[in-house]
C-alpha cells in the first residue's frame, strides 16, 4: 500500500515537545461529528477559549481507496477548523496535514477515524515558537541615518560696551558628540577654569556653546557631565563637582531640559596619570571635564 501525506500548510517539527492534544472521532466515511462528539468538542472549546490551537491533524482508516481516504481526512480537518474558528485563537499557519492512512493504524478501526487538535495553554504562549521547535530568523531593523547637521564654526556676541566677542567652535567635536553611542565618554578639550574656582575662563566659553548647540540639534541626546581634578589626592572643597555643575547650570539656563542632564565630580580618583604628576602636561590631562552619553 502506498502511503502519502497529502498537503501541509506548514511543517512544524514539534514532535517530542509537550504541547497538549485533544481528539474527536468520526463514524465510517463521515466528516461531520455525531451529537456525542460534537458536544465533547463544544465543551472542550468552552474550557479552552484562551488557549491556542497550533495544529489540526486528520486521519482515516484503511477502508476505501487511498485517494478517497486522504480526501476524507482533509474534509475532517476542515470541518473541525470551521467549528473552532472564531471561538479560540488559532495559528494562521497552523499545521493542517491530512495523514489519510499514513500513520500507525490501530487494530480497532474506530480509533483511526479521528481528528487530533494540538494546543498550547495561555500561560505558555510566550514560549510558543520554542515549544513548536520553530527557530525565528533574526529581524533586520532598518535604521535611517541621521540627517547631517551643519554646525557653525564660530559664534559672535555683542558686548555691553558695543564691542564684539568671537568664539571659534570645534565642528568635528560637535559632530562626534551628536553621533556618539550610549556609554561613550568624550573629553571636552580646552575647557579651562580660573584657578581653584568653578568659573570658566573667557577663552573657553566657546566650549560651553558647543555643548549647547549639540543638545539643541539632538533633542534625544542625554549626557552626564563629569569633573576631574589634578594634583591633590583629596578634593576637600568638592571642586570637581562644582565645575561639572557649572556646565550643567549654563545649559539649563539656556533652556536645555534638566532631565536630559546630570553631573558628577570624581576629584582626582580617576587620574589619567598617577598623582603627583611629573609635569604640567600630565596635570593638564588629569584636570579635565568629560561627558558620558546616557541616551542618543
Amino acid at each position: 500500500m502506498k502511503y502519502r501525506i497529502l498537503f501541509a500548510l506548514l511543517f512544524i517539527s514539534f514532535w517530542g515537545y509537550s504541547q497538549l492534544q485533544f481528539t474527536v472521532f468520526f463514524e465510517t466515511n463521515k466528516y461531520q461529528l455525531n451529537d456525542r462528539e460534537d458536544y465533547k468538542l463544544q465543551s472542550w472549546i468552552s474550557e479552552n477559549r484562551n488557549n491556542k490551537v497550533v495544529a489540526i491533524h486528520g486521519f482515516t482508516d484503511e477502508d476505501g481507496t487511498t485517494s478517497s481516504n486522504d480526501t476524507l481526512a482533509q474534509k475532517r480537518v476542515k470541518a473541525i477548523f470551521e467549528i473552532i474558528n472564531g471561538k479560540m485563537p488559532i495559528r494562521e499557519d497552523f499545521k493542517t496535514i491530512s495523514f489519510g492512512e499514513n500513520f500507525n493504524q490501530s487494530k480497532n478501526k474506530a480509533d483511526n477515524r479521528k481528528v487530533t487538535i494540538y494546543y498550547i495553554l495561555e500561560k505558555d504562549l510566550a514560549r510558543e515558537n520554542e515549544i513548536l521547535g520553530i527557530k525565528e530568523a533574526p529581524k533586520l531593523i532598518e535604521v535611517a541615518p541621521k540627517a547631517e547637521i551643519n554646525y557653525p564654526d564660530k559664534m559672535v556676541f555683542e558686548n555691553p560696551n558695543g564691542t564684539t566677542s568671537e568664539f571659534k567652535l570645534d565642528v568635528e567635536f560637535m559632530k562626534k558628540v551628536g553621533n556618539a553611542t550610549v556609554g561613550e565618554k568624550l573629553k571636552i578639550d580646552n575647557l579651562e577654569f580660573m584657578i581653584n574656582t568653578f568659573a570658566v575662563v573667557n577663552e573657553s566659553r566657546g566650549k560651553l556653546y558647543e555643548l549647547l548647540l549639540v543638545l539643541q540639534h539632538n533633542p534625544q541626546l542625554k549626557i552626564e557631565i563629569q569633573g576631574h581634578l589634578c594634583c591633590m589626592p583629596v578634593d576637600r572643597t568638592d571642586l570637581s563637582t562644582k565645575r561639572a555643575k557649572a556646565i550643567y547650570s549654563f545649559l539649563v539656563a539656556n533652556q536645555i531640559y534638566p532631565p536630559r542632564l546630570s553631573y558628577k565630580g570624581f576629584g582626582s580618583s580617576q587620574p589619567i596619570f598617577p598623582i603627583p604628576e611629573k609635569n604640567e602636561a600630565e596635570r593638564a590631562a588629569n584636570r579635565r571635564v568629560e561627558i558620558v552619553i546616557v541616551a542618543n
